[in-house]
């Protein structure tokens, strides 16, 4: 049997938008945008999306992986409670990941949305506890910047 580890690591992702912070902002608090880059298109099938953004909300996206997968039919549970919201300044969050029933990381995310000359610095940070057999802190931040730059697309749209 494999001994239970984990990893935590911090980092952080720094991009810029050329929209208003109000716009930029828009794309995480309403939920029909924010399931259009953020939830739908995915290389795994989405079943459900759900959200609540307020302080004390959750969020809750279920995916399931494709027969194609390393792990076909499995579930993928992302489950999100917030903490903080300032509107068009920052959105902190928890979230953990499940993959099959089973908990692979749980992590503190705090969003910072800056206006700048060119419309908005987003900084993104993660501080994070990885899980063995999650692909730990380095797929994770792959993963948010992909879903970054989503986002870039989904705002140029």
């Amino acid at each position: 049997m494999q001994e239970p580890t984990v990893t935590h690591s911090t980092f952080v992702i720094e991009r810029s938008y050329n929209f208003s912070p109000e716009h930029v902002f828009s794309a995480f608090s309403d939920a029909t945008k924010k399931r259009r880059w953020y939830a739908a298109g995915r290389s795994v099938q989405l079943e459900e999306f759900e959200m609540d953004f307020r302080p004390g909300g959750r969020d809750r996206a279920l995916y399931r992986f494709p027969e194609e997968s390393p792990f076909p039919g499995t579930p993928l549970l992302y489950e999100t409670t917030y903490l903080d919201i300032v509107p068009v300044g920052r959105i902190i969050f928890a979230y953990r990941m499940s993959v099959g029933g089973r908990c692979v990381s749980g992590s503190l995310v705090t969003f910072q949305f800056l206006p700048s000359d060119a419309g908005t610095d987003l900084v993104f940070t993660e501080q994070g506890a990885y899980f063995e057999n999650s692909g730990g802190p380095q797929m994770r931040e792959e993963g948010w910047r992909t879903l970054l730059h989503r986002l870039a697309d989904y705002l140029a749209g």
